[in-house]
């Protein structure tokens, strides 16, 4: 009874210890099962012959190793229990989910850097359309202007009048500045308010009859003056010849700012300013000093002069300004020239210097026609300089030179003398220096300095590499060989 006892008795204790850790490949009677497939364990009494037929190995069950049976399974079912194997998922679920995560994160982290690339490049090329844009609707613009007003010659010469009535124009400029307002701003406000704003550019108290006549008539008639002249010089030269001259103002500007207004001496304004006079002295030349070519050229040099005196008397007196208070002014300028000259066009008109007639014969499709596309540069002007850079709109003048000599060859078969083709690239040339910065040398010198730096750092990573090289070699023939710096 003893001896069969002891086999039951583990039995039913590694089925408690079975039932109690919660073996999943627990059943009842698993561990009587497994004791009777243990085929090669035979006990036998102390002192008893075992029987015959058991040929294997046998073993006397002792209490140390029926402990340690009973103990090997324990260990293993402590391994294989699910707490243990709980615990283990977990652990990869963790690890997985973190780096699931890691991933999501560094894939958004680059979906949003590429996002922000596009944006960045998108913005930028829109912003090179909008000013590319801005220097082809001011240059078209004043090409247009100039060979509007040279078809118009051909059946209407009376150029004072085309003058008064494009400057009258004027008069639209702030009405549409307005209009832009009511469908740009988020706080729109009411005309008469929107006008005593802008009307600031005169002083604390707005505009007041003393101001519009004190302040208005001096530009007015310079206004008139730089149109009339130009239009003068257009009836004698061709319209490459007045726009390469024209672009004297720059020059004239830089020369009155500095005597008037005290501004920074430049040498390569200074520069600029003898290649425009050299410019004029050669267009003037190119007819032997006489005849209508040195008319028009002292036209075309007292425009652009005209223009110099307007643009530096505002900046003394009046300051910068916004485009409301541009376009403010340049409206008070049409209304003055609606009042107070339209007196000259009339006296012309009786004294038969400017004469028409019948009146139906004014061809007042192209006198609209040049109004509506100066208005538009005025505009253009006023906007881009508020919009863009006033560079571009320098660019966008400049380029007028260039349009109007392809227009007269095409259309007019103009053929250009050397003299001329020299004088207008000088004039061009001295133009755009003047559009250089007032720190362009700093400018140059820190670039200058730039490159000298890239160029030594690069020098000093080839001799680096070339060294390494020649080491790696040396080692591999046996010997070290340090290059001289």
């Amino acid at each position: 009874m003893d001896g069969k006892a002891a086999p039951n008795g583990v039995a039913t204790i590694e089925d408690r210890i079975l039932r109690i850790t919660g073996y999943y490949g627990y059943y009842p009677g698993y561990s009587s099962q497994k004791s009777a497939s243990r085929s090669s364990v035979i006990q036998c009494k102390p002192g008893g012959n075992c029987p015959s037929r058991h040929r294997g190995m046998t073993r006397q069950l002792s209490p140390l190793s029926v402990a340690e049976d009973s103990a090997a399974p324990i260990l293993e079912l402590q391994n294989r229990s699910p707490s243990g194997i709980c615990r283990h998922s977990r652990v990869e679920r963790q690890s997985r989910s973190e780096e699931g995560t890691q991933t999501h994160t560094e894939s958004s982290s680059q979906e949003a850097e590429g996002q922000t690339r596009c944006q960045s490049c998108a913005s930028t090329f829109l912003k090179l359309i909008w000013r590319f844009l801005i220097i082809l609707s001011v240059s078209s613009s004043w090409v247009g202007t100039t060979q509007f007003v040279k078809i118009t010659y051909e059946t209407f010469d009376c150029p004072f009048f085309m003058t008064w009535f494009s400057t009258n124009w004027n008069i639209m400029v702030f009405p549409i500045y307005y209009s832009g307002h009511l469908a740009t701003a988020q706080e729109k406000q009411s005309p008469i308010r929107k006008f005593r704003e802008c009307s600031r550019i005169f002083g604390e108290d707005g505009l007041t009859l003393k101001l519009f006549l004190k302040r208005t008539a001096p530009f007015s008639i310079l206004w008139t003056l730089t149109n009339y002249l130009y239009l003068l010089a257009l009836k004698k030269l061709t319209a490459t010849d007045v726009s390469a001259l024209f672009c004297c103002n720059k020059a004239f500007v830089f020369l009155l700012s500095w005597i008037v207004l005290k501004d920074r001496f430049m040498g390569a304004r200074i520069v600029a300013a003898i290649m425009a006079i050299t410019g004029i002295v050669m267009m003037a030349y190119a007819d032997g000093f006489q005849g209508d070519s040195i008319i028009g050229v002292a036209y075309a040099v007292g425009s652009a002069s005209t223009s110099a005196l307007y643009k530096v008397l505002f900046k003394m007196f009046l300051g910068s300004a916004n485009f409301g208070e541009a376009a403010h002014f340049v409206s008070t300028l049409g209304f003055f020239n609606l009042i107070f000259i339209s007196v000259t066009p009339i006296i012309l008109y009786f004294t038969k210097v400017e004469y028409w007639s019948p009146f139906s014969a004014v061809p007042w499709g192209y006198l609209c026609g040049v109004a509506g596309l100066w208005l538009a540069f005025n505009i253009l002007v006023n906007v881009g300089v508020v919009l863009t850079y006033p560079i571009l709109i320098s660019i966008g003048t400049v380029l007028s030179v260039p349009g109007n000599a392809a227009v007269d060859l095409l259309k007019h078969k103009m053929i250009f003398s050397v003299v001329r083709l020299g004088a207008t690239i000088i004039i061009c040339i001295g133009f755009l220096l003047m559009l250089l910065p007032e720190e362009w040398d700093e400018i140059t010198l820190r670039f200058i300095n730039s490159l000298k730096e890239k160029k030594s750092d690069d020098h000093a990573d080839d001799i680096t590499d070339s060294s390494v090289h020649t080491r790696s070699r040396s080692r591999a023939n046996g010997t070290v060989s340090i290059p001289l710096a």
